[in-house]
């Protein structure tokens, strides 16, 4: 496996995982009150939108040339570390 195979399942993986704890914690917000449930559920689709965005940025690293390859990494790191920035957060203050 190439190093850059190996950093495109890397991603994949942190992704994955991050996705199956937002699953994990959606179930437990169905113990919710209400009003704590309405501002969950507002802040679990800004939570799936920047996971869309991260698997936008994995398409694009695999698809990228060796000629972008550096600055779509650059790219995918960030998205990746606001996604887990913002669930990390959101986790937090359940």
């Amino acid at each position: 496996m190439t190093s850059r195979e190996a950093y495109i399942a890397k991603m994949k993986r942190q992704l994955d995982d991050l996705n199956t704890q937002m699953n994990h914690l959606e179930a437990k917000a169905s113990d919710a009150k209400a009003d704590a449930l309405e501002k969950y559920k507002l802040e679990m689709a800004k939570l799936r939108e920047q996971s869309t965005l991260a698997k936008s940025k994995l398409h694009d690293l695999k698809a990228a040339g060796e000629d972008k390859w550096d600055s779509v990494v650059a790219e995918m790191e960030k998205v990746r570390d606001a996604f887990s920035r913002s669930f990390n957060y959101f986790k937090s203050q359940l």
